[in-house]
């Protein structure tokens, strides 16, 4: 079967239609959460018809999508463990795909149905720790614990769990100061029933829901993109292992910066001979696990793999010259050299500033070619989240709009929220950080209750917080329960 530019046998083509499937069906749920979000204030408010408000949405959301870096994308997968990262085209990688996008699709369904506006962000990245725990307990010579990146983890969920007190703090605070600087009273009301607001109020809710609406796109969006291109290199690697639309002059400059590198780690590695290519691989596979240490082999492993890339490219005017196993194993290489690199950076164990440049240049130019997201990858979840968004955001702006406080939202409670929202979440996009939409929102119209004495509904809060401290263990069950459940059946089915 031709699919994407590559001959599939049946089962493989099954396998990508049900992972793509997946992983767009993510998106759409994430629509009912988090997009809904974004138009809350502005269909509560009557400042736009909901149809209007859902497209306007979704068009920024497409925006927001199509000019992201791909840096939460990546950071995200980063939690995963690197041998199903590099594995992900085996059986244990696709039981990875599936178990974490049904553990997620399961917890926002759900929350989603009680109109809780639960996090996404949250829900996949315990189900990505599930996955992770699942496997260190079933493979043979693994930790319990390590098949997780826990430094990444921490970095990820500080991110997680400052952002919502961030936009509670934020967005109490901004509605003082407008009631300082902007006296006039129908800022400060309440909207009244099927009755739109006045148009300049009208334009600054229009405004705000624009920016939270951008930043979602260039934020969550980038979740769905990861998972994506995770599918698409494990089951098509020939076509998407690497970025074949890179230049001559960008490859032949990676090999000589490779070449120049394994010189530098060489002189850290004096008197360690390596057992060829593959030793070099596990020991960087070693160094990159949690409990993975520093040792001179693993500066003779990076220098190994810098010589082994420099040769691969060496004389190629282009990456599509390459083999398909030529392209996975130069995918495995970069990938695995890069995340070395960076873990030498981060840890300062790179005295010199010269191979301090020169390790943090080979880095970025190793990312480009493997962390890359094609246009119609980006258009794919940008739909899925618009159409997503048509369909539940009712029960989650009821919740934002009339639940959190004792007094309905008014007009500058709601722009003063969206507003640090949108700052926020474009903050965290700029350092590659996942945050999740719902809970600053959320927490930012908390926020303005608190500051404007309105009172808040304790029990709606109760709900709130209990779907957010819940979300990550049951995740983290669902993840790993799933992933032990479809790694048997694949294995019954001889899917090694």
């Amino acid at each position: 079967m031709e699919l994407f530019g590559e001959t599939l046998s049946t089962g493989s083509a099954i396998f990508l239609l049900l992972a793509l499937g997946l992983a767009l069906s993510f998106e759409f749920v994430n629509g009912f959460h988090d997009t809904a979000n974004a138009v809350a204030t502005v269909i509560y408010t009557h400042s736009l018809k909901p149809m209007v408000a859902v497209v306007w949405s979704g068009c920024w959301n497409l925006i927001g999508v199509l000019t992201s870096s791909g840096a939460v994308a990546f950071g995200v997968l980063a939690l995963l463990p690197v041998e199903l990262v590099l594995n992900v085209g085996s059986g244990a990688g696709f039981a990875m795909v599936f178990a974490l996008l049904i553990a997620a699709i399961i917890w926002n369904l759900g929350t989603w149905y009680l109109g809780l506006p639960a996090s996404s962000s949250h829900a996949l990245i315990g189900s990505i720790m599930g996955v992770g725990l699942a496997n260190s307990m079933l493979s043979k010579g693994h930790e319990f614990g390590e098949g997780v990146n826990w430094v990444k983890a921490k970095e990820v969920g500080l991110s997680l769990l400052v952002s919502p007190l961030v936009g509670f703090v934020c967005a109490g605070a901004l509605l003082l100061l407008m009631k300082f600087l902007i006296r006039n009273k129908e800022l400060y009301q309440s909207p009244e029933k099927d009755k739109a607001p006045p148009l300049w109020i009208r334009s600054l809710l229009v405004l705000t829901c624009t920016g939270v609406s951008f930043g979602h796109g260039s934020n969550d969006g980038q979740k769905g993109m990861g998972l994506i291109m995770l599918i698409l290199i494990g089951i098509l690697p020939a076509t998407y292992a690497v970025d074949q639309s890179t230049s001559q002059a960008s490859i032949q400059a990676l090999a000589a910066d490779a070449q120049a590198i394994s010189f530098q780690m060489d002189r850290h590695a004096a008197g360690v001979a390596m057992a060829g290519l593959q030793a070099a691989s596990d020991d960087l596979s070693a160094y990159l696990k949690t409990t993975g240490k520093l040792e001179d082999r693993t500066y003779g492993a990076i220098g190994t793999k810098c010589r082994e890339i420099s040769d691969t490219l060496s004389g190629k005017t282009s990456l599509s010259e390459l083999t398909k196993p030529q392209r996975s194993l130069l995918r495995s290489d970069l990938y695995l050299t890069s995340e070395a690199l960076g873990k030498l950076l981060k840890a300062h164990k790179l005295e010199d500033p010269d191979e301090q440049k020169s390790a943090a240049s080979l880095k970025t130019h190793m990312d480009k070619l493997t962390k890359f997201i094609p246009v119609w990858v980006k258009v794919a979840v940008a739909i899925a989240l618009g159409l997503g968004t048509m369909i539940g955001w009712k029960r989650i702006v009821v919740t934002v709009g009339e639940k959190i406080g004792k007094t309905h939202l008014t007009y500058a409670q709601g722009a003063a929220a969206e507003l640090v929202a949108a700052a926020t979440i474009l903050a965290a996009d700029k350092y590659g950080l996942p945050v999740s939409t719902t809970h600053v929102l959320s927490s930012g119209v908390a926020g303005t209750m608190a500051a404007n004495h309105s009172g808040l509904q304790m029990e709606t809060l109760r709900n709130l917080l209990l779907a957010w401290v819940l979300t990550l263990p049951v995740t983290v069950l669902l993840g790993a329960g799933i992933f032990a459940f479809v790694l048997n059946v694949l294995i019954r089915l001889g899917v090694k």
